[in-house]
């Protein structure tokens, strides 16, 4: 049995709205294991991106324990938990989030530079060319179509060759030729470092590529079901 590497229990989510606090999230108990995929299913306002946002120490749990790699992130604090996202984690976004003055090369760069990597740009290009970006290192996001932005945003999640990748919605602003060629990348890869894959979607065809898939209602699990082996 392969060690559980994300793990939460009774895990809670409550935000402010204008109208008092809003209960995102209310109680979730989910193990994941080194290695699994896991897809996250449910209606719109279900609760699976806040989920995703717990797992990467993007949100803070209000009630209950998120630990990953055997570690608290309720109890850490902003500095420690983006130490441990740089070192751990790459999260790939439904909207790309690069840095628009940078080329593509610089925006994978960049972050390992920061991480004290001293092959930061060769590990950089390496991972450009993996997503087929070989000949578009030296352009600016502007200059990229939709699908070759998320390319870059994989190859920067990937490139620390991270224990956990967490997209949500990674197909979302792309049609479905470019959908479907980064989720193949995705999962490659996924495939080529050993990285536990977590993601959110609303689209079928994806979820059942994964191991696993738990379903979300009003912010509690409703189901899950595993791939038939």
């Amino acid at each position: 049995m392969s060690e559980t590497i994300l793990a939460l229990r009774d895990a809670r989510l409550t935000l402010a709205g204008n109208a008092g606090p809003v209960e995102i999230l209310k109680g979730i108990d989910l193990d994941i294991r080194r290695g699994e995929t896991l897809g996250l299913v449910g209606p719109s306002g279900s609760g699976k991106s806040s989920l995703l946002m717990l797992m990467g120490g993007l949100e803070r749990a209000t009630g209950g324990s998120v630990m990953a790699l055997g570690q608290d992130l309720t109890a850490m604090d902003e500095d420690q938990l983006a130490r441990f996202r740089r070192g751990n984690m790459g999260v790939v976004f439904q909207s790309f989030h690069l840095i628009p003055t940078m080329t593509a090369l610089e925006n994978v760069a960049v972050p390992l530079e920061l991480a004290g990597v001293r092959d930061a740009f060769e590990r950089a290009e390496a991972e450009l060319r993996a997503v087929g970006l070989g000949r578009r290192m030296d352009h600016y996001p502007s200059q990229m179509s939709g699908g070759e932005q998320q390319r870059v945003a994989l190859a920067r999640a990937a490139a620390p060759r991270p224990a956990i990748l967490l997209a949500d919605e990674p197909t979302g602003n792309l049609d479905g030729v470019n959908g479907a060629a980064i989720m193949d990348l995705l999962f490659g890869l996924r495939d080529r470092h050993g990285a536990t894959l977590v993601l959110v979607t609303h689209a079928p065809e994806l979820a059942a590529r994964c191991d696993r898939v738990v379903r979300l209602a009003d912010g509690l699990v409703a189901g899950e079901e595993r791939k038939a082996a």
